[in-house]
């Protein structure tokens, strides 16, 4: 299992899907730890009663149908899909229209959806996604890659509330491809990922968005970082 995940990490991810089905053919058996742990490129569907589109993944997934946080449905329609609470479909609405304002700001488009759901020990757990497509057929702004993406993924739990405090444990996974071809850049093809975690105790007089919204701006920030150091490295070893 450990030779899998550590395969699956060095696999580009455009390429990982069909790595992750071939991993899965050899090693049924830990079918659900490869998928639970294994970061898949995001797929999008158009949600036909908002007319916007939002993100796929396994935490809006019940069966083989997805919902949407726009207009809480399941595409394809399902009879008994699981639902957040009342309260807590509030704060997903609320979380997808924050959201939405950061993506724009900081990726200048691309997509992104928030999905919440109640966890065991009486707190929730937020799953914030990101996918910006930076190619020229696509929303790239400055035309400078024939391909590129940038794939973000922040689980935050929240425990629950004791004495004014609550604790979060934030997972994020980027997955970064660009692909140049350009007589002025020349021909150049790079992509990876990435996972980091955070922990901390804060207060939740402002609110959990806000608390939450701060973790996933400083930990991007961080990724950033991490990439571009990374990147600056491999183009140095060429």
């Amino acid at each position: 299992m450990e030779a899998a995940l550590g395969l699956m990490r060095r696999i580009p991810p455009k390429h990982s899907e069909a790595a992750l089905s071939a991993l899965l053919s050899l090693l049924p058996h830990h079918s659900s730890d490869l998928l639970s742990q294994v970061d898949q490129p995001l797929q999008v569907l158009c949600d036909v009663d908002s007319g916007k589109e939002f993100i796929l993944c396994e935490y809006n997934r019940d069966a083989d149908s997805y919902r949407s946080p726009w207009s809480n449905k399941y595409h394809p329609p399902i009879d008994d899909g699981l639902y957040p609470s009342l309260e807590l479909r509030k704060l997903e609405i609320e979380a997808n229209d924050v959201f939405a304002i950061y993506r724009d700001q900081y990726y200048e488009g691309g997509i992104s959806s928030v999905y919440m759901w109640e966890n065991e020990d009486e707190g929730f757990i937020g799953c914030f996604l990101i996918k910006k497509d930076g190619s020229k057929t696509a929303d790239g702004k400055r035309g400078c890659l024939q391909e590129g993406s940038w794939e973000a993924i922040h689980v935050i739990e929240v425990g629950p509330e004791e004495e004014e405090n609550a604790r979060y444990c934030l997972t994020s996974s980027v997955m970064l491809s660009l692909t140049t071809n350009d007589d002025s850049s020349g021909t150049f093809s790079l992509s990876g990922s990435i996972r980091r975690q955070m922990n901390m105790e804060l207060s939740v007089a402002e609110g959990h968005l806000c608390n939450m919204g701060r973790m996933i701006e400083e930990m991007e920030s961080k990724l950033r970082n991490s990439l571009d150091q990374a990147c600056i490295i491999i183009i140095l070893n060429i």
